[in-house]
Parts: C-alpha cells; sequence; structure tokens
C-alpha cells in the first residue's frame, strides 16, 4: 500500500533542524539559569532563542532549506 506522494517534507532540512536545536539549547540553558537565580544568563538564552529562527532563515536563503539547492530532494 505505498504510492509516491508529493509531501513538501515537513521542514526536514538543514536549516530547520539547525533552528530548533538552537531554540531547545537555548530553552535548556535558559531554565538552568532561571532554577539557579541568575537572570542576566536567562535573558542571554532568551537572545540565543531569538538567534534560532534568524539562522535557520540565513541556512534557508543559502540552498539548506527544503527543496534547495545543497540538499538531496532539489
Amino acid at each position: 500500500m505505498s504510492q509516491n506522494s508529493t509531501e513538501p517534507g515537513h521542514g526536514s532540512s538543514v536549516a530547520a533542524w539547525t533552528s530548533v536545536i538552537i531554540i531547545i539549547v537555548a530553552f535548556g540553558i535558559g531554565t538552568l539559569f532561571f532554577w539557579l537565580d541568575n537572570a542576566a544568563m536567562v535573558w542571554a538564552s532568551a537572545g540565543l532563542a531569538v538567534l534560532g529562527p534568524v539562522v535557520g532563515w540565513i541556512l534557508r536563503r543559502a540552498g539548506y532549506g527544503v527543496g534547495g539547492e545543497h540538499t538531496k530532494a532539489h
């Protein structure tokens, strides 16, 4: 029961994975420093979380997004 589909890939690309990993690490670091009561590092990790989508956008524009020139399915 397999058939070929034109599934868009749901963001399974270098750009998407890099963005998600940066955001997850930022939230983990932020949670740790929130627990340690270090406000400056909590805000620094919030800045890192904001940087995640920016890096993903840059990588997508460089051709590492779904269907990009540096991916297998372009």
